[in-house]
């Protein structure tokens, strides 16, 4: 066994731990599902920590109604191979107010969108415990998390109110009024997630492969053009450009790369090349108002 499987099979294995000690220390647990590779990676995660039986807790999808399609439609397809229960769930109000990525502002279509529809979802089902994908690797904020992350009434986030988690020995009591966010890849890379894909040849969204596209270009982001809904700026054509995503969201939010990877093997060895986090294809991880520590701390994951 080469030293890359040995560190994933441990990873596999901590995985796996967090994910039984989730199921027996809480009263009413649910997976995140946000359809993007570290939540893939997450459900064969749960499959193999309960196999022969099926997944003791649904998965939940947070739906702006701005992903990308083939999101939706490999969403779907997963499901109902993996023979998984869904939870699907849209800030309606939100809707209804026509909250949208272009006249209402990242941080605000952000916050009504995302975070509001969560903490609705979570309150509505009485979730007392969300498994989410999060890895510390990706973002300054993010590496302040512990794998088991107590949140406030209200699910806000106070980082100064985390507990130590020593030798892997993990403190899952709640509070009145607290719930709890567990992260079970949190000390996953974006490296390891892909070398953990291709190891086990699981499948994952074809938007992460190269493949020519429509885009726009705004500012130094290419933007894909998915729908008739994107506003096109006067005397802009979309353009068709090899590219493919490191990070999956909201598609009038997520910027491509241009790419040549076709295959898993082609996506690891561009990964190895890269120093920026995929994140900073995320337009909603600004420095300022729309920083993940504020988003976080408000009830996003």
């Amino acid at each position: 066994m080469s030293i890359k499987s040995r560190i994933l099979k441990e990873l596999e294995n901590e995985s796996i731990e967090i994910f039984r000690e989730t199921a027996v220390g809480f009263r009413k647990p649910v997976m995140m599902y946000s359809i993007g590779k570290d939540s893939t990676v997450l459900l064969h995660l749960a499959r193999k920590a309960f196999y022969p039986a099926a997944i003791p807790f649904p998965l939940l999808h947070i739906d702006t109604t701005w992903k990308f399609k083939e999101m939706i439609a490999f969403r779907d397809r997963v499901v109902a191979q993996t023979n998984s229960k869904l939870i699907v769930h849209t800030n309606q109000a939100g809707v209804d107010a026509n909250i949208n990525p272009f006249t209402t502002g990242i941080s605000e279509y952000t916050r009504v969108m995302k975070t509001v529809a969560l903490r609705e979802a979570l309150d509505f089902h009485g979730f007392d415990a969300a498994i989410g994908g999060s890895r510390r690797d990706e973002e300054k904020s993010r590496a302040k998390e512990r794998i088991f992350s107590v949140r406030d009434p209200g699910h806000r986030w106070n980082p100064r109110e985390q507990r130590p988690e020593l030798w892997n020995t993990y403190n899952t009591r709640l509070g009145p009024g607290q719930t709890m966010r567990v992260f079970p890849i949190s000390d996953w890379t974006e490296n390891d997630i892909w070398h953990y894909i291709l190891q086990e040849g699981i499948e994952v969204n074809p938007l992460y492969f190269a493949k020519e596209r429509p885009v726009v270009k705004r500012g130094e982001q290419l933007i894909m053009v998915d729908d008739d809904r994107y506003p096109l700026q006067d005397g802009e054509t979309p353009f068709m450009k090899q590219v493919r995503f490191r990070t999956l969201g909201c598609y009038p939010l997520t910027a491509a790369v241009e790419s040549n990877a076709l295959t898993i093997e082609d996506v690891v060895e561009e990964v190895l090349q890269v120093k920026l986090s995929e994140r900073a294809t995320r337009l909603i991880d600004g420095d300022n108002e729309d920083s993940m520590e504020k988003k976080k701390s408000e009830g996003y994951f």
